[in-house]
């Protein structure tokens, strides 16, 4: 929740610069970084006439204003939802309680004598 409300609020400049019709940069909080294509133009000059050609790159910006009002909601419970509530959340948590622990319900007794082998006396054998 605390994320929506972070980057809901949160303003930010989307800056994106392209040569001709290909992007080649994009910034998100600053401006995009220029190509060397302003370098490379130099103006065509003479005596007679001047002719200079127009450059190719362009930069688009975007500002994205992010909300500044924040709506708090508040809700109040009557008796019988808290009651409900409180018992949700209390049978919730005890409920993982004491899986940890592996319970030998004959832990404390002791084997039976064996005074005769049963599977010899009833000829049962396991194949």
């Amino acid at each position: 929740m605390t994320f929506v409300v972070l980057f809901s609020t949160m303003s930010f400049n989307i800056s994106e610069h392209f040569c001709g019709d290909q992007l080649v940069d994009t910034s998100y909080f600053s401006t995009a970084d220029a190509c060397n294509m302003m370098d490379m133009q130099m103006p065509i000059s003479s005596d007679d006439c001047k002719i200079e050609k127009e450059d190719c790159c362009s930069n688009h910006s975007e500002f994205i204003q992010g909300s500044s009002e924040i709506q708090s909601v508040v809700t109040s419970l009557d008796f019988d939802q808290q009651v409900f509530l409180t018992s949700f959340v209390y049978t919730y948590i005890n409920l993982f309680e004491g899986l940890e622990d592996n319970v030998i319900p004959f832990k404390n007794y002791a084997p039976p004598i064996i005074v005769k082998d049963i599977q010899v006396l009833d000829n049962v054998f396991l194949i």
